[in-house]
């Protein structure tokens, strides 16, 4: 009998991740494994922010897929998804077709930037740190602020499913600028759609309202709730509710659609892009095909005036890959396996300190209480768990997860 053939699409979290367990399940006499990617290699989004303020550079987030996925004997191929047939189970790319068992979409989001009109930054004023070219362009963008100091304008635009890095990014540069001495020459704005701070597109978490209000108040940085931006200028930043807000650097974290081969895709994805699931992470109706990470479709957890949607993190990737890696296994042995609602743990940078977040589930009512705490221990973990991270995806094992991100 020959092997069942798995194609994944996708080298960043849930990739990865799905790689891994899946080769922890099955072994390479049992199962083809085929890992198809357009960067050949892996990068440490959470710490994007960090790149961007200039605390680290890019290559020291990142490293190249092939060794380590060789290592567990996972083919791997740098190329460009064009098409995906879930009924002959074909994946085109532009190096060619794979006919796969089983198929697993891990390809991410593709940043919807033209929501915002303005919202570049290589077509227009704005900022954003959604990708690796993207977020070079914006630490060298905050270094012309540091020397023109000039008001400076974070936040999030209506229907964004990625709030954290706004609280990041506005924390991170408040810190720069205190110790560059600058920041009584930087008015700093925070505009963001959620109903209030710390919603975060999972309708808040214990006591994470008030230590963001407290921690921006004592900060001076102004915020704004309930904001829908509506464009970025050279000068400003315009949002439906109010006249312009001054910012000769505005960082706005745009809404996400799906990757333009699997929206072109027939019968894989909802409108945006998106591909619907079960709670095992299969397609709704497509035999063999999975989704993990942002590629899933998934509801926000109610209605707010301005649109924000349901969150999507790394962690939370790699529980939605290891269910699916699961899941897959089991169908090849005759067996069922259990599923578990997703849970998030993050931590939060504060510039000079950090913020850290426990809740399970992401969606209330939940089991337990949430679990916020506030020090510069958080801090130093969040470095931590970045390089243990970065070392064990790197030799190719289970990424510990003890903190979240």
């Amino acid at each position: 009998m020959s092997r069942p053939r798995i194609v994944i699409l996708g080298g960043s979290f849930g990739g990865l991740t799905t790689a891994y367990e899946l080769r922890r399940h099955l072994s390479s006499e049992r199962a083809e494994i085929t890992l198809v990617a357009k960067d050949d290699e892996f990068r440490f989004v959470p710490s994007y922010p960090w790149v961007a303020s200039g605390r680290r550079r890019l290559e020291q987030i990142s490293f190249p897929l092939a060794g380590p996925l060789g290592a567990k004997k996972v083919r791997f191929e740098r190329a460009a998804v064009t098409h995906i047939d879930t009924a002959a189970k074909v994946v085109s790319t532009d190096r060619g077709e794979h006919r796969f068992d089983f198929l697993v979409v891990a390809t991410g989001h593709r940043s919807a930037n033209e929501a915002v009109p303005g919202l570049g930054p290589f077509d227009g004023p704005g900022h954003s740190p959604m990708s690796a070219p993207e977020t070079e362009e914006l630490a060298r963008a905050i270094q012309r602020v540091l020397a023109e100091p000039g008001p400076v304008v974070v936040g999030a635009a209506p229907g964004a499913s990625c709030i954290g890095p706004v609280y990041e990014l506005a924390f991170e540069l408040d810190h720069l600028l205190r110790r560059r001495g600058l920041r009584h020459k930087v008015p700093m704005t925070l505009l963001t759609p959620e109903p209030f701070l710390g919603h975060m597109g999972m309708g808040g978490a214990g006591t994470i309202r008030p230590l963001l209000e407290s921690a921006l108040e004592e900060r001076d940085i102004t915020y704004r709730t309930n904001v829908a931006i509506t464009g970025i200028t050279k000068e400003s930043v315009e949002t439906a509710d109010a006249s312009g807000t001054p910012s000769v650097c505005s960082i706005v974290i745009p809404p996400l659609a799906g990757v333009s081969a699997v929206a072109a895709s027939e019968g894989l994805s909802n409108p945006k892009g998106f591909v619907p699931v079960d709670d095992h992470y299969r397609h709704v109706s497509a035999d063999g095909v999975y989704a993990v990470g942002v590629a899933v479709a998934l509801p926000p957890v109610g209605e707010t005036p301005v649109p924000v949607n349901f969150p999507k993190t790394g962690h939370m990737t790699e529980q939605m890959a290891r269910i699916a890696a699961a899941d897959i296994a089991a169908r090849l042995e005759g067996r069922e396996v259990p599923t578990a609602e997703l849970s998030a743990r993050c931590i939060l940078d504060m510039g000079d300190r950090a913020a850290y977040l426990s809740v399970d589930p992401v969606r209330p009512p939940r089991n337990h209480i949430p679990t916020v705490s506030e020090g510069r221990r958080w801090q130093l973990a969040k470095m931590a768990f970045e390089r243990a991270y970065l070392f064990s995806a790197r030799q190719g094992r289970r990424m510990p997860t003890t903190f979240g991100w």
